[in-house]
């Protein structure tokens, strides 16, 4: 009896034990889901985890949410060896509340004596090449474009968006973060507010996801899922090989609404125009306005638009007989500007040649000097299945420039069909043509078609429409690029026709037929302790004038050793044949109108980041149109500390012809000291020999509050080097501050 009362004590003991442990309701309670997972096709799925306080951030790791969520530690090789898992410790979580998704890492290293991080300034582009961590979103989990965000152990940080895996690396958004190193490594944390991203509505949001570690003493690179090597640096933006993000809930909706008023005075100096201007004073303001009209569709208008703040463009040797193309770095034109790409699909070396439908530099800008924007607006994001991108820019005239009031229009829509696939038209619109009286019209369609991972079909059509160019008017082309690690193989026939004409674009070759291959063999080399892998590249252009007569022809043969240290070596010789219709001068010398076959040779070496002095310089030498050239260039960066580098770009060019001798050069160092990753002064300083003038740059930019700005920039032109108070050709100084309201 007494044995039976025990056993029932223990029982009751134990039962009631078991009750305690059970949560409300009597369930038991269930093992927490796995943060990744993958599957056997080899998806990934990543469960982000909701905390109920905002982290610190701080580069501590010492918030609590760090101790209780277990992080990511699966992370595969793309380089050197792809489908490895990482050589290094590497630990990540992805949490979020309702304001904001962090990201945080603890990035373990070996030897943390060999990490690379020489550049603080924000946007630097040399922040892509050293030891970084950073994440890419899709929020719209279409496979097609994101925005990405990383930063790198002294605090130099890049944000961009990305669209069809082509990145715009000068896009801003608001976002905190902070990096720190300790004894086995270093530390980031990222914060980026729900506001600064668009995605679909609903509370309960599936994106994808691609988290990238980059080692730089190692040239390794890893990420979430396994990615082609074939794919280099920008493999992690095609996010159709992302993982895909799960457990995200959006906050409530807000008004999703920011202005951006600014105020600016400035004053101008300018011996070059007529009349000259000196000591102008000019004071203006302008605004900026952002409206979230759904979570995937914003509307951007800007009224009085400056752009003093903005960089002057780099000088650039042309050696052609053709105009130059030089980058958008102006915010308003940024932001979306993915959307506004057409017709382009990746390789075939063919900058020089492909006409750009939609090219914003026409827009406010004559001859690279600004003009006045009075008003204009923008709507770009996603409208069911279509991405959708419409532009309206109206900009003053300029009587001495004889430059008439202008109205520039662009409408752009793509859909998305199949895995890697998109079908997609544009229309541009300038209302008063450069060439004749009244509107210049471009419409055309496109067609990117993407099979398995390596194999991209596309084709364009546009036609123009310009008054009194009659028929003739049309641009297509056609293009296969096959684009694996070990081979590649790219087919491509482009034709532009003698009237077209797109006006809010950029044409640099008229009238032209061109046909292109080019055949690559890369092997890899696992167990040489020194070379990674070998390039072989044969190449063959040839282009002809609509009727057929020939005008270029290129035949070019390239080997590359690319390193374990992310240096590199390469040997390029070409055969090239030239039939020059008319004459063109450079430099103040005449080549005539005549056919010219040369051979050039070029050896170039690339330097890595990991150095002191990085970049690349290269030496050419051959002939060049019934002379000799010898070329002598160098681009890089030359690291004095962390906060403070030096940005050389030289390119010398000896021409010996028959017209006569002449030395093309250009000379320029951009200076770059970074007090903190949102504040910096740069100067750019550049002289050229096709110019008659050497520029400076100073620009001073100080991000006070997130998205908040002031600027204070110095522009000068002289014609010589003289004494000082001499040769003056123009001075400007100028003053800006903008405020950033979130609603």
């Amino acid at each position: 009896m007494q044995k039976r009362v025990a056993v029932l004590c223990v029982l009751v003991f134990a039962a009631t034990d078991a009750r305690a442990q059970m949560p409300p309701g009597g369930a038991t309670t269930a093992a927490p889901a796995p943060l990744l997972t993958r599957a056997p096709d080899g998806t990934v799925t990543v469960r982000a985890t909701r905390i109920r306080e905002p982290v610190t951030i701080d580069g501590r790791l010492d918030d609590e949410p760090y101790a209780s969520v277990p992080p990511i530690t699966d992370f595969i090789q793309q380089e050197p060896v792809e489908g490895a898992p990482v050589t290094e410790k590497t630990e990540a979580w992805i949490l979020f509340d309702d304001r904001n998704i962090y990201l945080a890492c603890r990035c373990w290293d070996s030897h943390p004596e060999r990490i690379v991080a020489n550049d603080m300034r924000r946007d630097s582009p040399n922040v892509n090449q050293h030891d970084s961590f950073g994440v890419q979103f899709d929020p719209f989990h279409d496979g097609r474009g994101g925005f990405f965000f990383y930063t790198t152990p002294v605090g130099g940080v890049r944000d961009a968006i990305t669209t069809d895996a082509r990145a715009n690396n000068d896009w801003n958004t608001v976002w905190e973060w902070k990096a720190s190193r300790f004894d086995g490594g270093w530390i980031a944390e990222i914060a980026i507010p729900f506001k600064s991203l668009r995605y679909r509505a609903g509370r309960d949001q599936t994106w994808g996801i691609q988290v990238r570690r980059l080692i730089r003493s190692k040239n390794e690179r890893v990420h979430l899922t396994r990615l082609s090597a074939a794919w280099g640096s920008g493999a992690w933006n095609r996010m159709s090989h992302a993982a895909t993000l799960v457990g995200l809930e959006a906050p409530p909706a807000s008004l999703n609404f920011e202005v951006k008023p600014y105020a600016i005075t400035s004053v101008t100096t300018d011996n070059v125009r007529q009349p000259p201007v000196r000591d102008a004073v000019d004071p203006d303001a302008g605004v900026d306005l952002k409206y979230g009209i759904t979570k995937s569709l914003t509307f951007d208008f800007t009224y009085n638009t400056d752009f003093a703040q903005v960089e002057a463009d780099e000088a650039q040797v042309n050696l052609t007989r053709f105009g130059l193309s030089l980058p958008e770095k102006r915010e308003f034109f940024l932001e979306g500007g993915g959307i506004f790409t057409f017709g382009a699909i990746s390789g075939g070396n063919d900058e020089d040649q492909t006409p750009l439908i939609f090219y914003s530099r026409r827009i406010g800008l004559s001859e690279g000097r600004p003009l006045p924007v009075v008003a204009g607006g923008r709507l770009t994001g996603k409208a069911g299945g279509w991405s959708v991108g419409a532009l309206n820019i109206e900009v003053d005239d300029v009587a001495d420039l004889g430059v008439p009031q202008t109205n520039f229009s662009v409408l752009r829509v793509q859909r998305n069909i199949l895995r890697r696939s998109s079908i997609g038209a544009i229309y541009t619109r300038r209302s008063r043509s450069t060439i004749t009286p009244g509107a210049n019209d471009v419409a055309g369609v496109d067609a990117s078609l993407g099979f398995f991972d390596h194999l991209n079909i596309g084709a364009y059509v546009a036609k123009s429409q310009t008054g009194g160019l009659d028929g003739e008017d049309l641009n297509y082309r056609a293009q296969l690029v096959y684009e694996a690690d070990r081979y590649g193989l790219t087919l491509d026939r482009q034709v532009v026709e003698d009237n077209f004409n797109p006006e809010v674009g950029l044409l640099r070759r008229e009238d032209f037929r061109r046909n292109y291959v080019d055949a690559r063999f890369s092997p890899r080399t696992a167990a040489h302790p020194i070379i990674r892998k070998w390039s072989y590249t044969g190449s063959f252009e040839y282009i002809t004038d609509n009727d057929n007569r020939l005008e270029s022809r290129q035949v070019a043969g390239e080997f590359q050793v690319d390193f374990h240290s992310s240096d590199a070596v390469a040997l390029r010789v070409e055969r090239l044949h030239e039939s020059l219709v008319d004459e063109f001068v450079l430099d103040g010398v005449v080549i005539p109108a005549a056919d010219y076959s040369f051979t050039n040779t070029a050896l170039s070496y690339t330097a890595g980041q990991q150095h002191r002095v990085s970049g690349t310089a290269s030496l050419e030498l051959g002939g060049f149109f019934g002379g000799t050239r010898r070329t002598l260039t160098y681009k890089g960066r030359v690291e004095v500390t962390p906060q403070l580098g030096i940005e050389p770009n030289v390119s010398l060019n000896w021409l010996d012809l028959p017209g006569g001798a002449t030395t093309t050069t250009v000379v320029s160092g951009r200076a770059t000291f970074t007090v903190t990753p949102r504040m910096f002064v740069a100067a750019l300083v550049q002289c050229a020999s096709t110019g008659d003038a050497v520029l400076t740059n100073l620009r001073f930019r100080w991000e006070y509050q997130p998205g908040s700005e002031l600027f204070l920039v110095f522009t000068e032109g002289r014609a010589t080097l003289p004494p000082r108070g001499a040769g003056l050709q123009s001075r400007g100084v100028a003053l800006k501050i903008n405020k950033l309201f979130r609603f």
